[in-house]
């Protein structure tokens, strides 16, 4: 099955403590059905220090399941993933709008 959100889009938080937050997608487990998106779902862990980095209590984002996130169109609203063919190619298409991601 095609991936409806990947690496590099721009969503919005549906559910939870971070709710109505936006960010980044920075990666993406489709196994696990999780994704890591920038400043959303921030834990706090603490390193041990070592001769590459400083030790301390470093924010970290976290893993946040994929169904608890939306896409963002042009416009700034959060609208569902659809698929079309275009030329050949299956493409994405924001459901809102109906334009080509």
């Amino acid at each position: 099955m095609a991936a409806k959100l990947k690496k590099g889009d721009t969503v919005v938080v549906l559910t939870g403590k971070d709710k109505g937050k936006q960010g980044e997608i920075s990666s993406v487990s489709p196994k696990a059905g999780k994704a890591v998106v920038d400043g959303v779902n921030i834990a706090i862990r603490h390193t041990k220090q070592s001769a590459g980095s400083q030790g301390g209590r470093i924010p970290k984002a976290m893993p946040i399941d994929l169904s608890n996130l939306a896409l963002l169109d042009k416009n700034g609203k959060a609208t569902r993933v659809g698929f079309r063919e275009e030329d050949g190619k299956k493409i994405r298409f924001a459901k809102t709008t109906g334009e080509a991601i």
